[in-house]
């Protein structure tokens, strides 16, 4: 296996444990927050397809954007189901973005995002991508055990 495959394995067994703990939230705790100042469910999912789509042009752009319209702004999230097929092709763009690149274009293309504080190598940014959304399936985690729920198995 070489260092793009390894990331593409990375990137999907992210996404395949998020699923599953998105999966396992009953749909009336959608809105539920733990409090006012923090992401309610359905928002911290909706950030995690967001920010991947930003990612996703940022690596194109090989740094941060000038503007960002986001596909998700206008949309109302009304199911899990929906919001997943809306994102799909998204996401297939993004992980054939991701296949495309070469075992050398990890170290030479660089990401400039100074706006937000820092610059780093196409393979740096591509694990701080995926890192992004295991934190936040991290925070769900924490979200249905406060909430009372159940927390489904990932670590099969």
């Amino acid at each position: 296996m070489n260092a793009i495959e390894a990331i593409v394995q990375n990137l999907s067994e992210v996404r395949r444990r998020s699923m599953i703990i998105w999966g396992s939230i009953p749909h009336e705790f959608f809105d539920w927050r733990p409090d006012l100042e923090a992401m309610s469910i359905k928002e911290m999912i909706r950030h995690v397809l967001d920010s991947e789509h930003y990612y996703h042009l940022a690596l194109l752009n090989e740094g941060s954007l000038n503007a960002y319209e986001s596909p998700y702004e206008t949309r109302t999230f009304t199911t899990l189901k929906e919001e997943l097929n809306f994102s799909e092709p998204y996401r297939n763009e993004f992980m054939n973005t991701v296949k495309s690149y070469t075992p050398e274009d990890l170290t030479r293309i660089q990401i400039d995002r100074k706006d937000v504080g820092y610059i780093r190598s196409l393979g740096d940014m591509l694990m701080r991508i995926a890192y992004h959304e295991a934190v936040h399936s991290g925070q769900l985690l924490d979200y249905l055990r406060l909430a009372g729920l159940k927390r489904p198995k990932v670590w099969d």
